[in-house]
């Protein structure tokens, strides 16, 4: 077990699987399919539960993401982000919680706040744990965290 101490950007507390990226995080890319095609079957009669669809996510492309606690070192891509940060969340489609190594970027963090703001139920956002967290965490691992940006990894 090992703790991390982070700037909550959205306070709340949690506890999650974690699912890890090492390479940014391309939030349009990564909920398109999930958005725009909610749960429908796919292959094998499966259905989708907010899978990663961003092939370019080695780490990430077809692991469902909701309710883990999503560990990455920051947001690329689209500046559609924030929306589809809030989008994902009011849908019922988002992880437990978003923690980063680094500086969130604006996107995500507006993303973060307007949901915090108008969704029921607001996804906490900590960033700055450092490269020593997402060197650590691996899949599966329980995440723990606190309003203050405490990070537990057990």
């Amino acid at each position: 077990m090992k703790q991390f101490k982070g700037r909550p950007v959205v306070a709340g507390k949690c506890t999650a699987p974690a699912l890890v990226s090492h390479g940014g995080f391309n939030t349009l890319a990564s909920f398109q399919g999930a958005l725009q095609f909610g749960d429908l079957p796919i292959i094998g009669n499966k259905y989708k539960q907010t899978e990663c669809d961003d092939q370019n996510n080695k780490d990430l492309y077809r692991k469902p993401m909701l309710n883990k606690a999503l560990c990455l070192p920051q947001t690329i891509g689209s500046t559609t982000g924030g929306m589809i940060l809030y989008c994902a969340n009011v849908l019922g489609k988002c992880p437990s919680c978003l923690l980063f190594s680094e500086h969130i970027d604006s996107l995500a963090a507006a993303g973060a706040a307007i949901s915090a703001v108008w969704s029921e139920s607001p996804m906490p956002v900590v960033d700055c744990l450092g490269q020593e967290f997402l060197d650590y965490v691996k899949d599966g691992m329980t995440i723990d965290v606190a309003e203050d940006g405490t990070v537990t990894v057990r």
